[in-house]
């Protein structure tokens, strides 16, 4: 069986283009004792991989050039050679990147009887949403009848990070990039209020939604959204930092906030946090989170393109704002 794979051609200078990708086709052998042979259904592509391209040491090793990339993917087993994993089953993998794959059968996770899509297996009820539920519940540690402030609002976390602080009885605020969006945050999810960060003046805009101030503000922004949300900060705020999307790209060093001294006399909490660090939550989110889907209470949307080809262009599509909600790459099925 043959599969088609990306892998990284060059180290990305800045934005990210088409050419720092390659596709190249390779044939899969017939899987050994313990082994599977997978197809992916459908694979992810995150912000965070835009680190892993750069050569400098970090929490995980760097791609290498020429390496094909991995990130999160839904595959469906076709060939089982492992009497515990049977043919027809889904399971997750970091095999991303990828049309198929074959693997050790301990290297993969069953997913089992399906309660969703396969896609929000990436999103909502992946590594997405429990980067939101853990950075919100346990590193923001959530009170009810709190305010939360979340920047990059639409996407895979925060949109789930506003909807975990409704759920909770708390105020969400979020900022995102197009009036389109906003809507969708507003209408569609129950934020209490959004708006365009283009349109100026952030801590203005916090407060519009945050009179009294913030008590959480979920980072996914860094630069300008940071600095902004320190001054909008209640006492005892807690700041959990999941990303900074507006430097991964820069070419030189991002100043950092000018204000930090606020969290002294405010008493603020700034921490920042892996995901893979809260496995041990694992259980509760998987409850808690299919429970809230299935049932309507936190909803979705996922920005879809089609074709192993077309990888790259999902990627470079998170930092130009292309997507609303997880970007998800369609391998069929």
């Amino acid at each position: 069986m043959k599969s088609r794979e990306v892998v990284l051609a060059r180290r990305p200078v800045g934005m990210p283009a088409a050419e720092d990708f390659a596709i190249r086709e390779v044939e899969l052998g017939e899987p050994e004792p313990g082994e599977v042979l997978v197809r992916n259904v459908c694979m992810s592509v995150d912000p965070y991989m835009r680190g892993r391209m750069i050569d400098r040491r970090s929490y995980t090793p760097p791609f290498a050039v020429g390496e094909t990339l991995t990130g999160g993917a839904i595959g469906r087993v076709v060939q089982s050679n492992d009497p515990d994993l049977p043919e027809g089953e889904h399971v997750e993998s970091h095999q991303g990147w990828r049309e198929a794959f074959v693997a050790k059968s301990t290297g993969v996770r069953r997913l089992g009887n399906l309660e969703a899509p396969a896609s929000a297996y990436l999103g909502v009820l992946g590594m997405p949403g429990m980067t939101a539920y853990v950075g919100l519940l346990d590193v923001g540690a959530l009170k009810e009848g709190e305010t939360v402030f979340v920047s990059g609002a639409a996407g895979a976390v925060g949109s789930a990070v506003g909807q975990i602080a409704k759920i909770k009885g708390c105020t969400a605020v979020g900022s995102a990039g197009s009036a389109d969006k906003v809507r969708h945050l507003t209408e569609d999810l129950g934020f209490d209020h959004a708006f365009d960060y283009h349109d100026g003046h952030l801590e203005r805009q916090i407060f519009a939604g945050a009179a009294e101030g913030v008590d959480v503000y979920f980072d996914n922004v860094g630069g300008d959204h940071l600095q902004a949300a320190l001054n909008c900060m209640r006492p005892g705020g807690r700041l959990p930092l999941c990303g900074a999307i507006a430097q991964y790209n820069a070419t030189e060093p991002v100043p950092g906030p000018n204000n930090l001294a606020i969290a002294i006399g405010m008493g603020l909490t700034i921490r920042g946090f892996i995901v893979s660090n809260f496995n041990h939550r694992r259980g509760d989110f998987m409850r808690d989170m299919t429970d809230w889907v299935t049932s309507g209470r936190l909803k979705y949307r996922e920005t879809v393109f089609d074709g192993i080809d077309k990888a790259h262009e999902a990627f470079i599509g998170l930092f130009t704002g292309a997507n609303t909600g997880k970007m998800v790459v369609n391998l069929g099925d």
